[in-house]
């Protein structure tokens, strides 16, 4: 009983002269909003390709803050895993490669099963293993892919919150042996030529369940010094959180006593739910003491983005995170004094008035084409044609008396048109020879004319002649005469005209 006691005392006196020594840093955070800084900062967003891709909406939603940490883990639960042979370290390192100011940050497990539950006498054995160097090549295949990935200046946070209990790694059942260790693993890995990776020794704040100074190596093989900082005990508030025992300020001290960099690889709500005050004070924290890089665990229960169920903390992280960008204040307008201008009227001058000439338009006369006049040919007058019982009139030769003079016929009324009569086409009759008829001794007794002779002659049938017209016919035929010539080519040709020779029509001449 007495020891418990003695024990209790000892670490209530050490806590109080730990906050004591804490309590300058602790009292100097400043106490006004946190603003966004140029600190590297990330969030574990995903262990594989999704983290990657969730980067630039994170950046987004910060109001366009470089993301410049890129955060994951490799799976212990086998050495292949450890080893880096797993896809996703390729999406990582790409993304690592395509800025020359970004940070890739992997947490490496030191053994295989690592949350498996190992009993401490098994991780006893098996950190004395590591110490005897048998599992050194499983690092250097590592330290190989990293260089060939092109990213030979990971940081490497080896057998993080190794005083816990939670990882196989842990260093509680030997911590001789476990420093012995990690010496063996970051001598592999820089044995590798071409790397030029930083090891960050990462243990949980607070004591948990051995002192972590205690784990430390030394500073040959350590780089940086980091904290995993969440809002739980040991701590009921964010100022017991800093003053406690190997807690935040003890952190900082530590690390300066030992000339290395500082470090927050994890860092979020847990057990208090949504407490944005503890957000507030962790942001004014990094933004003091100004760490390589922090990132916060940013899933559910820990997030302020992923996790919807922290909004108050959301909205402060977001805040002091979102750059604000200064606004130059506008000078004062200082008004141009107006000087008026002197109005001067300008002279206007008359315009002369030059009369345009009048050029008379000349007067073109239109030509009076006359419009021919076809005249129409007379028709004559149709010639009766004699009786059929009357005599052959024969022409006088001039040595016998001559016949009684035929009578004058009746002047024929004009012509009236008829406009069903069509005159039919003349096709010429074949060429008739002429025949001469001798002289008769007796004027009185008619000479016999001969009959001629038709010649045949290679030319289409004749048209029977038209038909004559009986005395005071409706129809007139007059003879054509084209010549001599063209008589013989054409033949004989007439032309018939039809006459309305009806009572009372005004034309009926007898």
């Amino acid at each position: 009983m007495p020891r418990p006691r003695r024990r209790l005392a000892s670490t209530c006196i050490g806590t109080v002269t730990a906050g004591l020594l804490a309590t300058g840093a602790a009292l100097a955070a400043p106490e006004d909003e946190p603003r966004g800084s140029d600190i590297a900062m990330g969030a574990y967003l995903d262990y594989g390709p999704p983290g990657v891709a969730r980067i630039p909406y994170l950046s987004r939603w910060l109001g366009g803050k470089e993301i410049r940490v890129g955060h994951t883990y490799l799976p212990g639960d086998q050495w292949a895993g450890i080893e880096g042979n797993v896809p996703f370290l390729a999406d990582w390192a790409e993304w690592r490669r395509a800025e020359d100011d970004r940070m890739f940050v992997l947490n490496v497990p030191m053994q295989a099963r690592n949350e498996g539950r190992v009993p401490d006498w098994h991780v006893a054995r098996l950190i004395r293993a590591g110490a005897q160097g048998q599992y050194d090549r499983h690092f250097t295949k590592l330290a190989e892919r990293l260089v060939a990935l092109g990213v030979p200046d990971t940081v490497v946070v080896l057998g993080w919150e190794m005083n816990g209990t939670t990882y196989t790694h842990r260093c509680g059942p030997d911590p001789e042996n476990w420093k012995a260790y990690w010496k063996r693993v970051v001598n592999a890995m820089r044995a590798v030529p071409g790397q030029r990776f930083k090891f960050d020794f990462a243990p949980n704040r607070g004591t948990d369940a051995i002192g972590w100074t205690k784990c430390y190596p030394g500073d040959d093989v350590v780089d940086v010094i980091g904290m995993d900082s969440y809002d739980q005990a040991p701590g009921r508030t964010f100022e017991d959180q800093v003053t406690q025992p190997y807690g935040l300020q003890a952190h900082v001290d530590f690390a300066k006593a030992h000339g290395k960099e500082i470090s927050y690889p994890e860092w979020g709500l847990f057990r208090n739910g949504d407490n944005p005050e503890y957000v507030r004070r962790m942001l004014k924290w990094i933004e003091q003491h100004k760490p390589l890089y922090h990132t916060i665990t940013d899933y559910c229960p820990h997030g302020v983005w992923q996790c919807k169920q922290n909004p108050e903390s959301s909205r402060v992280f977001r805040e002091a995170l979102t750059p604000r960008v200064p606004v130059e204040p506008t000078p004062p307008v200082v008004p141009t004094p107006v000087v008026p201008t002197p109005v001067v009227p300008t002279p206007v001058l008359p315009t002369p008035v030059v009369p345009t000439p009048q050029i008379p338009t000349p007067q073109i006369p239109t030509p009076q084409v006359p419009t021919p006049q076809v005249p129409t040919p007379p028709v004559p007058a149709p010639t009766p044609t004699p009786e059929a019982s009357d005599p052959p009139v024969v022409p006088s030769t001039g040595t016998g008396t001559s016949p009684a003079p035929t009578p004058p016929p009746e002047p024929a009324p004009e012509p009236k048109p008829d406009p069903e009569v069509s005159v039919p086409p003349v096709f010429p009759p074949a060429p008739t020879p002429e025949v001469t008829v001798p002289a008769s001794p007796s004027p009185l007794v008619p000479a016999p004319v001969p009959v001629p002779v038709p010649v045949p002659v290679p030319s289409p049938a004749p048209k029977p002649p038209a038909p004559e017209p009986t005395a005071n016919s409706t129809q007139w035929c007059v003879p054509l005469n084209f010549g001599e010539w063209l008589n013989k080519l054409v033949g004989k040709q007439t032309v018939c005209i039809k006459l309305d020779w009806v009572k009372n029509s005004g034309f009926w001449p007898f």
